[in-house]
């Protein structure tokens, strides 16, 4: 960007997360100053299970002393987890709820920067300033706990920044959104909404959590064996709902994998879980009876070092799965992993152990909105215009053909595009050099 912005306009400036699903870090710039929300990795997928990709933050780097914060608007990896790779470049203050907090200091930890990064805590529903941005804290709903989306006002014009959502009144753990600070936009100009798209090109409404209550106790009940559910580790809603289970069908829940015991570690923390069953360690496995035994594990994904693959690759020493057994997969493919998924079909089936997948049986929904809850969220706030960001180019595409659908603007953004939100109508006017730096955990 060779021309300096108008410090009289408000801009957005996405630096990962628009045009791909993860990687996510937005800039949104007023009066020569700059707000960064969210600060994600994008897992490789190309067999080196150990990398991550990061955003090219040379752009805002190079004026880090006009960068007066980064807000975090949940906890997944995808929106946290360059922060510990990325902060000795930026230098800022970090906000964050206490969950977010929880997990991020977990990460800090492990590159010695717990004690450097200034965390300031908020609370789910917050109004406070950073720099020139007057920024209100929203909670809605996802598929981990406080998850908030932000009112990002300035004299110049105000835009709803939605991050991951969902519309569900059943969480199991956590707030339901608060239509009623929602429904209170309408009273105000919202210039544009910068909104979820991971489901935007598909019709209806995503289930509740808590519809996956019953499905799952079904499936569980029917298992004479040994049972391993694996499920997206950041989960606290179904991870409560697992130990509930366990607790009800007479399983002792046993926990696998480094994120799901740092996850439980958050979560308690924070305030969660804290009345649960007993958890036993590996250490009791082999005393355990096979059908009071249930293992919660990562890897649902099929990451080569995750808890998953290795019991299916049976390396290791203390757990194991026999014929008979069974494994519950509560989670969908992320497109690119189908080959590390399909392997431990393979091996499990080649083990004799059964495995029932979301394809079979309602054990698994989405954290992110389709079509109708978008619609519903648009009569509530009444924007003048939707930016779609967090989805791969098609989905972008869906998402503003439903905007305009309902009579709104809207405007297809990309990453390293200078968007100006206000005044006036949502414009590109410019770009900044964009890319992806790697992080090699091998």
């Amino acid at each position: 960007m060779s021309e300096p912005l108008d410090p009289d306009a408000l801009h957005f400036v996405p630096l990962g997360g628009t045009g791909e699903i993860g990687m996510n870090l937005n800039l949104y710039g007023y009066g020569g100053r700059w707000l960064m929300v969210d600060c994600g990795v994008m897992f490789g997928r190309d067999g080196l299970e150990h990398q991550a990709w990061m955003p090219d933050v040379r752009f805002i780097e190079g004026q880090a002393d006009r960068l007066d914060g980064l807000v975090l608007t949940h906890a997944h990896q995808d929106h946290i987890g360059a922060v510990r790779d990325l902060w000795p470049r930026l230098r800022c203050p970090v906000y964050a709820t206490r969950f977010a907090a929880a997990m991020l200091r977990e990460q800090l930890t492990e590159v010695g920067l717990a004690r450097k990064v200034p965390i300031r805590l908020l609370e789910a529903r917050a109004r406070f300033a950073v720099g020139p941005f007057d920024l209100e804290r929203i909670p809605l709903a996802h598929s981990t706990v406080e998850m908030g989306a932000l009112v990002i006002r300035t004299p110049a014009g105000t835009v709803l920044h939605t991050a991951d959502f969902k519309l569900d009144d059943d969480p199991v753990v956590g707030e339901v959104g608060d239509v009623d600070s929602l429904e209170a936009l309408a009273n105000e100009r919202i210039d544009a909404v910068v909104s979820d798209s991971t489901n935007a090109d598909h019709e209806g409404w995503t289930g509740s959590e808590g519809s996956l209550v019953e499905p799952l106790r079904e499936v569980l009940s029917a298992c004479t064996g040994r049972v391993a559910v694996s499920f997206f580790a950041s989960n606290v809603a179904r991870l409560q709902t697992l130990l509930d289970l366990a607790e009800d069908l007479g399983r002792h829940p046993i926990l696998l994998g480094r994120s799901m015991n740092k996850t439980l570690r958050a979560a308690r923390s924070a305030g969660y879980l804290a009345d649960v069953p007993t958890l036993l360690s590996t250490r009791d496995y082999g005393f355990l009876p096979p059908d009071k035994v249930m293992l919660l594990c990562t890897g649902s994904q099929g990451e080569p070092r995750a808890a998953l693959s290795r019991l299916a690759a049976d390396s290791r020493t203390d757990v194991y799965l026999d014929e008979g057994d069974t494994v519950v997969l509560s989670a969908r493919e992320i497109p690119g992993n189908e080959l590390f998924v399909e392997r431990l079909r393979v091996l499990f089936r080649n083990k004799g152990v059964r495995m029932v997948e979301a394809d079979e049986a309602a054990i698994h929904v989405s954290g992110h909105p389709r079509r109708d809850e978008l619609r519903q969220l648009y009569r509530w706030v009444q924007p003048e215009t939707v930016v779609p960001t967090h989805g791969t180019p098609p989905k972008l595409d869906a998402h503003v053909e439903l905007a305009q659908s309902m009579g709104m603007g809207g405007f297809r953004a990309r990453n390293g595009d200078v968007v100006c939100v206000a005044p006036g109508p949502v414009r590109r006017v410019g770009t900044v050099p964009v890319g992806r730096w790697l992080r090699d955990e091998g």
